[in-house]
């Protein structure tokens, strides 16, 4: 499936963003300007089922390797850059090879979903769709008003069928078995995603692990700044 892009920028340099479940190109409204600000040509896309990109026929077509397919078809190879957010960072490993990035960025990166009643539950998040801006303020205090309407825009605009399309990946290894590209793991303080154990699996691997202080899941809204300082060296 051919993906809705969106671009910022005119630079020599590509940098692509992939973002998470429930979400769609604008969660990186304020990365893509930064990145262009330091010279790259930044292409976000919009995942199947999200923002405006095509949706699937059912839970079935929503699969890791169809998100991947889908990126391979969507974007450019080559790219200086890639980043991708939890499902997006999944999506991302999965295309990596295809894809060919000089780098990787994986930010809290949803690798492994957990089972049992505290683990993966598509339902958990279809009943994100009812939200109101209160409960997402709640949840999110450190949030601007921009970033709390971006969400409720977003989420209205999610075929939740795709929560269900993860479901018989729950309790799956899907950790990727090297480093294919130089690659960073950026982690939430602390991640429900990536524990300690997996972080020292990770650095095994060839992976550079680094966690961004104070930041929860989205580490790129809840710690802008301090996402950008964790890929100083890698921008």
């Amino acid at each position: 499936m051919l993906l809705h892009t969106t671009t910022w920028g005119s630079g020599d340099r590509i940098a692509l963003l992939v973002h998470g479940l429930m979400a769609d190109h604008r969660t990186w409204r304020r990365v893509g300007p930064a990145l262009a600000e330091r010279g790259y040509r930044v292409i976000a896309v919009d995942l199947r089922g999200h923002g405006r990109s095509g949706r699937a026929a059912g839970p079935a077509e929503y699969r890791p390797r169809d998100y991947a397919d889908d990126l391979v078809e969507t974007l450019p190879s080559g790219a200086e850059l890639a980043v991708g957010h939890s499902l997006g960072g999944l999506a991302l490993a999965r295309a990596v090879g295809r894809l060919a990035p000089a780098r990787a960025v994986y930010s809290d990166p949803a690798w492994h979903l957990s089972a049992g009643p505290c683990g993966y539950r598509a339902e958990m998040f279809v009943r994100g769709t009812s939200l109101t801006r209160e409960q997402i303020r709640a949840f999110h205090p450190h949030w601007s008003d921009e970033d709390v309407d971006t969400e409720m825009a977003s989420v209205r605009a999610w075929d939740e069928r795709s929560a269900y399309g993860l479901g018989e990946f729950v309790g799956a290894d899907m950790w990727p078995v090297r480093a294919e590209v130089p690659s960073l793991v950026a982690l939430a303080d602390p991640s429900s995603l990536v524990r300690p154990e997996h972080a020292r699996m990770l650095t095994e691997r060839g992976f550079a692990v680094r966690t961004v202080k104070g930041a929860g899941h989205t580490i790129h809204r809840d710690e802008f700044e301090g996402f950008m300082s964790a890929l100083d060296d890698w921008i």
